[in-house]
């Protein structure tokens, strides 16, 4: 057949009318509109949540609202060119990637180079632009996963052999966040290399071992820093410190509180007038429990629900192991960040720097979601690409 084509993008076989031998499948449709619908949520609150503070700072109302525009048209774009791609070229970058995201990691740790603000060096700027490496580590960690998983997936059950290399890399990456520092990141990423690594064919022996070991490692990070302790004796008594430690869990606590069912009303809540730190950013979902109620949480809890659904479907319709392990990835750091997000601002995790996917105010993490979403919507073009002889059906192999 001479119009058979290994790329993601194209039908393996001919069809009448077509002019060039090619047909793009449709995209999964469900999982963009679930992504732009949380966005433009996020667009709302970030500018209710916002506007007071911004005119007090800025003299500028919509000043975050302003940037989070930018930001989102910019990852819009990005979003709809990774969406054309072949999402196999990933598979092949994914060291040279990899090898530059541990520069830019290394560039935020030099003094002059990398910026600091409220007592962590997360950033890096260009202009009038900061980016955030950390948040693109996540990422990149994902698509380095996915192609060891490819290629390493019979050698996985073995520790030594298959297991620990991963390891040694995903460690090298969280050491290298954990000295900005950003406990949230490495324990977000944690969690999504051990579930690819268990949904990979890791043995289970294997992967509680790990998590032993990481116990005592996890209370030696938090019991040697003065903040991070304290946030964890704030998290088991919010309320015995209510006016300064445990200020901000408790103004969120609040918030949901006075929301009730419906809410007070969107632009009508009352914890953004100072009261609530962060609430356009790490905790706008309190904002959205106070302005739209029980109601309007739920919905944003089941707009995410329905993502990771879609994104898990996708993945289990890739016809390339890549596209599987990537889809898996994306899919569980996406799903994992919300709900880290929801359970520190509702009190059952400790207070973390972790923006709500899509809805907080932020633009690194903005851009690298919608750049993971093109990668997904790649992939879900992939239903019913390959599958023939020396096509992709055999070329990750």
């Amino acid at each position: 057949m001479a119009s058979r084509s290994a790329g993601t993008l194209s039908l393996p076989w001919p069809t009448a009318g077509q002019r060039s031998g090619k047909q793009r499948v449709a995209m999964d449709h469900t999982i963009l509109f679930v992504t732009l619908t949380l966005a433009l949520v996020g667009l709302v609150m970030v500018f209710s949540a916002s506007a007071i503070v911004a005119g007090n700072r800025f003299q500028d109302p919509e000043f975050f609202l302003k940037r989070q525009i930018a930001w989102l048209g910019f990852g819009f774009l990005l979003m709809h060119v990774t969406s054309r791609i072949d999402y196999t070229l990933w598979k092949r970058l994914s060291i040279p990637i990899l090898v530059c995201m541990v520069l830019l990691l290394v560039m935020v740790l030099v003094p002059g180079i990398g910026v600091a603000a409220k007592g962590a060096r997360r950033w890096l700027r260009a202009g009038p632009i900061s980016i955030q490496p950390a948040e693109m580590v996540k990422l990149v960690a994902v698509i380095y996963l996915a192609s060891y998983l490819t290629k390493k997936a019979d050698k996985l059950p073995m520790f030594r052999a298959g297991l620990l290399p991963a390891l040694i890399v995903i460690g090298l990456l969280s050491g290298l966040v954990l000295l900005q520092p950003d406990l949230g990141t490495v324990v977000v990423m944690g969690l999504v290399t051990v579930g690819l690594l268990f949904l990979g064919g890791a043995k289970i022996s294997h992967l509680v071992s790990l998590g032993l070991c990481a116990i005592p490692v996890v209370l030696v990070l938090v019991l040697g820093s003065s903040y991070r302790r304290q946030r964890l004796m704030t998290f088991l008594a919010p309320w015995k410190d209510a006016s300064d430690a445990g200020f901000q869990i408790t103004q969120s606590f609040l918030a949901f509180g006075s929301g009730g069912p419906f809410g007070v009303g969107l632009g009508e809540g009352k914890q953004k007038l100072f009261f609530l730190p962060e609430a356009h950013t790490d905790f706008v979902l309190a904002l959205v429990g106070e302005e739209l109620g029980l109601a309007g949480t739920a919905a944003v809890i089941l707009l995410f629900a329905m993502f990771v659904w879609r994104g898990f479907l996708i993945s289990a319709r890739a016809r390339a192991p890549f596209g599987k392990f990537l889809g898996l990835g994306i899919t569980l750091l996406i799903g994992l960040q919300g709900l880290v997000n929801a359970a520190v601002v509702t009190g059952l995790l400790p207070t973390k720097g972790l923006t709500l996917p899509f809805v907080s105010y932020g633009g690194s993490s903005l851009v690298v979601n919608f750049v993971g979403v093109g990668m997904l919507l790649s992939i879900s073009r992939d239903r019913h690409a390959g599958g023939a002889k020396g096509g992709r059906g055999e070329s990750d192999h």
